[in-house]
């Protein structure tokens, strides 16, 4: 479970001004779901006689699982069913998806701006994950827009996902605030041209990174 600074929250990670809507990343930024999905890929992958390091892990967050798992079959020489190893680990993760809960400081900057601003959730996850931990967690009514990676033919760190969730919501891409918890979630940002938040700041022991620019 993530914990977070004592007395901190709000203020690490207001959005700043000027902004007309917001796009959220869902794992490991709206919902603390990033030690379950290592745990997942653990469990699937030492069945193949592989194993994927933690520190590794987290530097591909944000990467779809079948990006993922093409990247695991270069690394390693290999030749894992791409489909049957996602519809695997997603039917794992959903199993064990009543554990998750939010993250607290930025389901609360949701929260505050329902029906005050256009916001969205752009997530390299499937559709249908997605939409079940935003349930999950008791976000989902805040979204009118949800892009998933079916979406898009590209995934972070392509801005494409932003892109969409911009166009959908009607809102230039220069005007939108993105919340991420990963490298490549905070590359698609900029190259969407949006001003981005890494919630990272919110963690014990993690770089003080507030917002970053877009260019």
């Amino acid at each position: 479970m993530i914990e977070t600074k004592q007395g901190t929250g709000h203020e690490l990670i207001a959005p700043p001004q000027p902004y007309s809507a917001l796009i959220f990343d869902c794992d490991g930024t709206l919902a603390d779901t990033m030690p379950l999905h290592y745990q997942v890929w653990s469990t699937i992958l030492s069945g193949q006689g592989l194993e994927l390091l933690e520190d590794q892990f987290y530097k591909l967050a944000g990467m779809p699982t079948v990006d993922i798992i093409r990247l695991l079959n270069d690394k390693h020489g290999c030749n894992l069913d791409v489909d049957s190893l996602h519809e695997e680990k997603e039917r794992l993760f959903l199993e064990l998806a009543h554990k998750i809960q939010e993250v607290s400081a930025v389901a609360d900057i949701a929260r505050s701006h329902f029906r005050k601003v256009p916001m969205a959730v752009a997530s390299a996850g499937i559709r249908s994950v997605v939409e079940h931990t935003l349930k999950i967690v008791g976000l989902r009514k805040l979204f009118d827009v949800i892009i998933s990676a079916e979406d898009v033919k590209r995934g972070k760190p392509a801005p494409d996902m932003f892109l969409l969730a911009a166009e959908r919501m009607g809102v230039a891409s220069e005007h939108c605030i993105v919340y991420e918890d990963a490298d490549l979630g905070l590359e698609a940002a900029r190259r969407a041209g949006m001003r981005a938040v890494d919630v990272r700041v919110l963690w014990q022991g993690q770089p003080q990174r507030h917002v970053q620019g877009c260019c």
